[in-house]
């Protein structure tokens, strides 16, 4: 009997002390970034490596010109981040990073490239005035491969057309499937909302709730399809946007839900939401507890709050950029939230990415208040802002307010047009207002057609403001086609386009399936945006604005090549214009012809404008 116990002991110990050594083996389940190039400027890299007892293990790489400066365990020993020097030397190629465990010796090795950089990446013009953006909700747009609607592995397992919380089924391919659309339209630059894997359990149609910064979404296509997007985009002349948040992720982001550091993540003792008060950024009487409720609540229960002042994380989230910019790429950034998250990040950020790629085009959302609060977050305002921002260009809110001001209140010292020569008059605040990008409306505000009670005369104005004024027009995905709603909800803006799905009983991207009104939209903007492609004054061209006057505004833009002036008249009857007062810039001009009517127009003393009207006249020299 004793005998027959020691053997049992035995084994139950020998058993016992194998699972100890198994439970204590390392493994590697992904490192991020998943490559780098030969040749940054930037010579420094960070991986983060994610596997199991990771914290247990030593590091070797063995390849010329790369070396380990640092490695550091996470408080999660799931994770280690390895700092890398790699020299302007190394070339491309692939090498093994070897992880060997401290307590049993085993070796793990980790396949790795360090590919060849391409450098017209670098000097590409990157977005600028002389574009025209397109902006585009990827689930709502056309729906080019039906395979990949629903995908079982996945959390959300609600896929419905009818319900505008859920999936929809559009996609990369289908984007791309409507490149000729879209040049056609006269659209040079493609802005999709964030097309990054949202594996959340509902409502992530919309991209902004990101759960692997390195995988495109399943639904959407693969990293490899959206590369092969940007490249055919290139090949019909026409740019790519990325858009990118931040502020915060999906709950269910792959290093979110198991954080290296319990400091990637703001926590509060109970939910907290942000107040979204960004002028707490600004104010110099602000309540510390305003300013920490603003820039570290959270925005939704399912969307935890980043701090980007974690150095790992803020690592982290500048060379995810400059990876996908280097592996698509890109020709501008779209920031999201951009008031949010730690203001000195946002500076980090973009110096970064400017460093790497200084032509590249980038604007971030600021949905604030007020003129100075909006400039406030650009490069060298003069606003005192202590975290010396770099930012080039905004999306122009305040002057999307000015326009729904002109087109629906009367005229008066700053109502009507007048609200545009004043906003545009407080330029002085950027260091290049032609940065910004100017719009009528996008995925979160009412469509613009609602917004001017569906009038045409009016949106014609609106959209002929938009292809005329200064800075970088981006027009909303179905705007040419008069699509309409109020945004109560964000979703009521973000219906599908009629015709991107096999199923749609219309197709309204073929222009003989539009109604009278529909056609007309499209023409008057097609036309205005071709035009504006080839006339440089209303790309670069400087702009002379003139005090509006009983109801009508006129300013010009110009350059050596041409002269345009541009007159909206918000009253309900015509006017008749004196153009005397304009000989400053019209000069001994005596004709102009109407470049949407392609009619000669004599200027002598007076010009009459009709009810309702934008004139866009290129002078005749």
């Amino acid at each position: 009997m004793y005998h027959k116990s020691k053997i049992i002991l035995t084994f139950v110990l020998t058993f016992f002390l194998k699972n100890i050594i198994f439970s204590q083996e390392i493994k590697v389940h992904r490192i991020d970034p998943p490559n780098w190039w030969a040749g940054m400027k930037n010579e420094q890299l960070q991986l983060l490596v994610k596997g199991e007892n990771m914290n247990d293990c030593n590091v070797k790489i063995n390849y010329p010109g790369i070396q380990i400066k640092k490695i550091t365990a996470a408080e999660n020993p799931e994770y280690i981040f390895i700092d890398l020097t790699i020299s302007t030397a190394a070339k491309s190629g692939k090498f093994n990073i070897t992880f060997q465990s401290k307590k049993n010796k085993e070796l793990i090795v980790f396949p790795y490239e360090l590919k060849q950089r391409d450098n017209t990446a670098v000097k590409k013009k990157g977005i600028n005035s002389s574009d025209f953006i397109y902006l585009l909700i990827t689930d709502r747009f056309c729906n080019g491969d039906t395979s990949n609607d629903f995908i079982p592995s996945m959390q959300e397992k609600y896929f419905s057309r009818d319900s505008l919380m859920s999936r929809h089924g559009g996609d990369l391919q289908g984007v791309t499937n409507k490149l000729d659309y879209l040049k056609n339209l006269g659209v040079t630059a493609l802005w999709t909302s964030p097309f990054f894997e949202n594996d959340q359990p509902m409502a992530s149609y919309h991209g902004y709730a990101v759960t692997d910064h390195y995988k495109t979404d399943s639904r959407f296509g693969t990293n490899e399809i959206y590369k092969d997007f940007v490249g055919k985009a290139h090949e019909k002349g026409m740019k790519v946007i990325m858009d990118l948040v931040f502020n915060h992720v999906g709950s269910n982001h792959v290093h979110i839900k198991n954080p290296p550091f319990k400091s990637w993540v703001h926590h509060w003792d109970a939910f907290t939401m942000s107040n979204f008060r960004d002028v707490t950024n600004m104010d110099p009487y602000v309540s510390d507890a305003d300013k920490k409720k603003f820039s570290e609540g959270w925005f939704d229960k399912h969307m935890p709050d980043l701090n980007q002042d974690d150095a790992f994380l803020a690592n982290y989230l500048i060379q995810n950029t400059i990876w996908w910019i280097e592996y698509a790429g890109l020709d501008g950034i779209r920031l999201d939230t951009y008031a949010y998250p730690s203001q000195k990040f946002m500076t980090d950020w973009t110096n970064a990415v400017l460093k790497e790629y200084p032509q590249i085009g980038i604007f971030a959302e600021t949905w604030v208040s007020g003129l100075a609060n909006q400039a406030f977050y650009t490069k060298n305002t003069g606003l005192k802002n202590p975290n010396n921002p770099t930012l080039p260009g905004v999306t122009d809110f305040q002057l999307h307010y000015a326009i729904n001001n002109a087109l629906n209140n009367n005229f008066g010292w700053t109502e009507g047009v007048a609200a545009l020569y004043y906003c545009l008059a407080n330029d002085f605040l950027y260091e290049d207002p032609y940065r910004n990008v100017v719009f009528l409306d996008n995925h979160d505000v009412s469509r613009f057609y609602s917004v001017v009670g569906e009038d045409l005369e009016k949106f014609k104005m609106g959209t002929g403001f938009l292809l005329t004024t200064r800075g970088i027009p981006c027009l909303y995905y179905g705007t040419e086609i008069l699509m309409k709603n109020f945004a109560d909800k964000h979703e009521n803006v973000r219906f599908d386009f009629s015709g991107g799905w096999k199923a749609d009983k219309v197709n309204k991207f073929e222009k003989s399936n539009l109604n009278e009104k529909e056609k007309s939209a499209f023409e008057w903007i097609q036309k205005l945006a071709q035009y504006r492609q080839k006339t440089t004054a209303l790309q670069t061209g400087k702009l002379k604005q003139f005090v509006p006057e009983n109801g009508v505004y006129v300013y010009f833009r110009y350059d050596e090549q041409k002269t345009i002036m541009i007159v909206m008249n918000q009253n309900k009857e015509s006017y008749l214009l004196n153009t005397k007062r304009f000989h400053e810039i019209i000069k001994n001009n005596a004709t102009a012809i109407d470049v949407i009517n392609d009619k000669k127009i004599k200027l002598n003393e007076s010009l009459e404008v009709s009810a309702k009207c934008i004139m866009i006249l290129e002078l005749e020299k």
